[in-house]
């Protein structure tokens, strides 16, 4: 049966001097679970699991800064130790001592590292193809020089600061594109990310709300052995979701899994990099049973 999608309570906190947008599901009074958009996206990606979630938490998914309604950052780097502090501020703002954290690629990498930050303040944690690139892509990354790194990513950066915004003339026009992007979306849903996803512009046409520099990649961040240091030091349970036709490589057989004291691997038939859209009927019941 399909899930009546209710809309939730806007709000806002500051981190970093930014304005950041979250938004809030179900009771205040009962335990909480943080959910954590993935990058390009936006918090009410999780309407639908949220919806079913919320009849027994208080849910809390922010818009990432960059991201949805949330601020854009000022100059061009989006880092992940920035988004991790984000993440604090915004337990901090709330008053959680702890929650169990749901997030999907950038923010299951942001989940990860907090978690591995913060391992008192995470319960249990789900990552929907959150780690990353597989260790073989990674392999060839690491063979570009430092230098050669900077000057890609300088090239990159200019190559975003004279791009404009996509503009499209109707929503319809805009939602086919997000159906094109992924092809496992119904119509229905299809629409529903658009119209959470795009601002009008003052000619009428329509733009993605998320800032073009967050498609950079950093020339340098986390090594992959200190991003492992954070998945070994995660106390909880742990559950490592995948989609069998998505790029991302099995955990289970890559060897990443075994970075984790407690994690468990799943992988999801007929879905590809978005699980909780294109097996929400999958999703859900796995997900219940995790969270208990």
């Amino acid at each position: 049966m399909p899930i009546a999608l209710t809309g939730p309570a806007s709000r806002f906190y500051i981190s970093q001097r930014l304005r950041l947008h979250y938004v809030e599901w179900g009771d205040r009074d009962a335990p909480p679970l943080v959910l954590i958009h993935g990058g390009r996206d936006h918090c009410r990606n999780w309407d639908w699991v949220a919806t079913d979630l919320a009849r027994d938490y208080r849910i809390v998914a922010p818009d990432l800064r960059g991201h949805g309604d949330s601020q854009w950052l000022i100059g061009g780097v989006y880092r992940m130790t920035d988004y991790v502090y984000d993440i604090a501020q915004l337990f901090f703002h709330l008053g959680l001592e702890k929650a169990p954290i749901i997030g999907h690629s950038l923010g299951g990498a942001i989940t990860l590292n907090f978690a591995g930050a913060f391992p008192d303040k995470v319960t249990k944690l789900i990552a929907i193809e959150g780690l990353g690139l597989s260790p073989e892509s990674m392999k060839k990354r690491s063979k570009d020089t430092t230098p050669e790194k900077m000057q890609k990513w300088i090239e990159q950066m200019r190559g975003v600061a004279g791009r404009l915004p996509r503009r499209y003339d109707t929503i319809e026009e805009a939602a086919s594109r997000m159906h094109e992007a992924n092809a496992h979306l119904s119509a229905d849903q299809a629409w529903h990310l658009t119209v959470h996803g795009v601002n009008q512009n003052e000619d009428g046409t329509y733009s993605w709300k998320f800032d073009n520099y967050v498609r950079v990649d950093r020339p340098f961040g986390l090594s992959p052995d200190e991003i492992k240091d954070f998945w070994r030091n995660i106390d909880c349970p742990t559950l490592l979701v995948r989609g069998t036709e998505s790029w991302a490589s099995d955990p289970s057989k890559d060897g990443r899994a075994e970075n984790f004291k407690n994690a468990r691997v799943e992988n999801i038939e007929r879905a590809g990099h978005w699980v909780h859209h294109d097996r929400l009927d999958a999703f859900m019941p796995m997900t219940r049973e995790f969270l208990g």
